[in-house]
């Protein structure tokens, strides 16, 4: 019989502060997986914030400490197959006092210099599936929060963007739409 495939899910935990917008997590997404048929995979996204001293602030999990970082936002922003699994993708908005750098040392920026700095994504046909890198879905995650923060997006998820939030994704294009802009040659 051949394998099934699995499910697997991942946080790219952000955070922003006067400076910028940070990724906390060491350069990458945390990820766990396969998630079990009787659990959920945003329970699981909770549980990986839960387990790197992030609060999700559900009511399923025991109260952290006053001074402990706050996920604010936790929204798929996309999937993709990756071998035998397919990854579900979360971006969660920590919430966090004073600087980002002074909580999580080795915060990498995420800025709006991402999207020249790394090129466009490879050009795939029609209908072929795309193959992003991983800097591809963190750009398209940080874009999608993005749409969520406009008047098209959700209400809910613009108003837990602070002013930081706010200043720093305004000048990223809300869309995936150009990510494959250019025709493949013949």
């Amino acid at each position: 019989m051949a394998e099934l495939m699995t499910v697997t899910v991942e946080v790219w935990p952000l955070a922003a502060d006067e400076a910028g917008i940070w990724l906390v997590s060491d350069g990458d997404a945390w990820r766990f997986g396969p998630v079990e048929a009787a659990s959920d995979v945003h329970y699981e996204a909770e549980v990986m914030l839960f387990n790197h001293d992030i609060d999700p602030d559900d009511a399923v999990f025991v109260r952290l400490p006053a001074d402990t970082p706050r996920m604010d936002v936790l929204h798929s922003t996309s999937w993709r197959p990756d071998g035998p699994t397919i990854v579900l993708t979360y971006m969660s908005v920590v919430k966090t006092s004073g600087y980002v750098l002074d909580r999580w040392p080795t915060a990498a920026p995420v800025t709006a210099a991402l999207p020249a700095a790394i090129g466009k994504a490879p050009p795939h046909r029609a209908a072929e599936v795309p193959i992003p890198r991983v800097a591809d879905v963190l750009l398209h995650g940080i874009r999608h929060l993005r749409w969520l923060a406009t008047d098209e997006g959700d209400a809910e998820t613009a108003a837990a963007l602070d002013a930081n939030w706010r200043r720093h994704l305004a000048p990223l294009r809300p869309a995936l739409a150009q990510m494959f802009s250019e025709r493949l040659a013949g």
